[in-house]
């Protein structure tokens, strides 16, 4: 057993109000520059819906992730090292410019400098941000925002819930999705680089982009199925969310965490046997990836573990910091945590506590007993977001899965409702889901009331820990934060400029740029 440790993030979707709060402080902390008009590192979605980039979640078009090839043996989707080579100047797998959204500016000036006893107001227009020239606006990044319907019908997770899934006024439903770059155990996008610009770190399990490294091939964009690393258009480098690991080394949130409005973000450590990690992305049946990933995560309590932590080298204050993790009991304890698209197999390491429909009202409306256990269990298969569409995202497929977790939330409000109002401990209520009442009212008050340190439990870096990262990031010509104008800012422009082929226009760069 080789020990790591790994920063890792939990959304609870049932507070997610949709206000972009997330999406807006990152934007201005990270990508407020050009060349990252249209980047988004963090970015707030509506579902059912397509995404962005759009239909970012068929890997049957872009070929994101790992599968397993005739032998079982894991594979990139994108194909190989000659396949990938092959392609290296002209890769067919990449979103255009109009998958994302072309960034548009305004002229403001005409609003201040317009000429008076104008019989029209002055309108403000539209110009691109990357051509300059006049554009209208039909796409964004939040387009779908609250929707619920229209593009909705085009989500790849609906291709197989025709029967399940109805887009009536009176049965449509929507929930909203927060995303980040999930810096997984097994990213795709780091195995693709052609350069090796991709890396994952060792301290915490945060995945970065060696700037000076980067050479533009774009391979990485391709081989991640969220679609989280993107391409400067100004530099050609490639940039992504960096868990805000300046922040981290210094025991602070993400920005992200820091400034969302509903509280569902929960950061913390995890230990994991970096051993086992292959095997876990390797398994047959895409059913059991779920499983398989839970394994490979290793008890924080357990005395052989922590032993295993200090005989590695851990802090002590880093091990006391995972046995207090919430991201640990809300993925291994509690269990109502679950993966963004498991079936990807890159071990993503953003999880998502599923969101639940008013699971009480539905059972008084469907005429059953909303204080009776069975009833409540029950009424969890007729609520108004249906369990296979959840299932699709977050359990590869497997609707009794995503029911157990959403018995577990029902029952937990139950619970908490009885014990509310009248003081009785529903035993019924507790013996349904498996769960004690001592671990039924901390799950409440981790998911509901919980304060800022329990949210967020992080370590600081250590003096020795810091040296050995400024080293690092020496070595790789400094962080790409020291870059004049924030990261990747570190070269011309004049050799990118924008393409069209077949009515696609894409963001091109001179290959040959900057190679020997």
């Amino acid at each position: 057993m080789r020990i790591r440790a790994q920063m890792a993030m939990v959304m609870n979707l049932d507070k997610c109000i949709g206000c972009h709060t997330c999406s807006v402080t990152c934007k201005q902390t990270w990508t407020n520059r050009e060349g990252t008009e249209y980047v988004w590192f963090n970015n707030v979605e509506t579902k059912p819906g397509i995404g962005y980039p759009k239909h970012y979640e068929d890997q049957e078009r872009w070929k994101g992730g790992w599968k397993l090839d005739k032998k079982g043996r894991l594979t990139l989707r994108s194909g190989g090292r000659l396949a990938r080579l092959g392609h290296i100047f002209a890769n067919p797998d990449l979103p255009s410019i109009d998958d994302y959204y072309e960034p548009a500016t305004f002229d403001k000036d005409i609003l201040v400098n317009a000429p008076g006893g104008l019989t029209d107001t002055p309108v403000k227009k539209p110009y691109s941000k990357l051509t300059g020239e006049p554009m209208a606006i039909t796409w964004g990044a939040n387009w779908e925002d609250s929707l619920g319907g229209d593009t909705a019908r085009e989500d790849p997770n609906l291709r197989h819930l025709a029967d399940k899934v109805t887009f009536e006024f009176e049965k449509t439903f929507l929930f909203h999705l927060p995303r980040i770059c999930e810096h997984c155990l097994n990213p795709a996008c780091v195995s693709a680089c052609p350069s090796g610009a991709m890396y994952k770190r060792e301290e915490d399990g945060i995945v970065l982009v060696d700037q000076d490294r980067c050479r533009g091939w774009r391979m990485c964009v391709s081989a991640c199925p969220y679609k989280k690393v993107y391409v400067n258009h100004a530099t050609g480098k490639a940039e992504k969310c960096t868990f805000c690991f300046p922040r981290l080394e210094a025991g602070q949130p993400t920005i992200c965490s820091e400034t969302c409005v509903g509280r569902l973000r929960y950061l913390g450590l995890l230990w994991y046997d970096e051993d086992a990690v292959l095997a876990a992305a390797g398994v047959e049946n895409e059913a059991d990836l779920l499983d398989a990933q839970r394994s490979v995560f290793l008890d924080p309590a357990d005395p052989a573990v922590q032993r295993a932590a200090r005989d590695a080298g851990m802090p002590e204050d880093w091990i006391e910091a995972a046995a207090h993790s919430p991201v640990w009991k809300l993925i291994g304890e509690y269990r109502i945590a679950l993966p963004l698209h498991p079936e990807y197999r890159t071990l993503p390491m953003v999880w998502y506590v599923p969101p639940l429909s008013p699971v009480l009202d539905a059972a008084g409306a469907a005429g059953r007993d909303d204080t009776d256990a069975d009833d409540i269990f029950h009424t969890i298969r007729d609520l108004r977001i249906p369990v296979e569409y959840l299932a699709e995202l977050f359990t590869a497929g497997d609707a009794e899965v995503a029911a157990g977790v959403l018995m577990k939330l029902a029952g937990m409000r139950a619970y908490m409702r009885t014990r509310t109002l009248d003081g009785t401990v529903a035993q019924e209520l507790l013996d349904g889901i498996g769960m004690t009442a001592e671990q039924v009212e901390a799950m409440y008050r981790l998911l509901a009331i919980a304060k800022y340190d329990e949210r967020y439990v992080i370590p600081v870096a250590h003096t020795k820990q810091a040296a050995e990262l400024e080293a690092q990031a020496t070595a790789q010509n400094d962080c790409s934060l020291d870059c004049s104008g924030g990261p990747g800012m570190g070269g011309p422009a004049e050799d990118f400029h924008l393409v069209k082929s077949d009515g696609r226009r894409r963001l091109s760069i001179n290959p040959l740029r900057g190679r020997a």
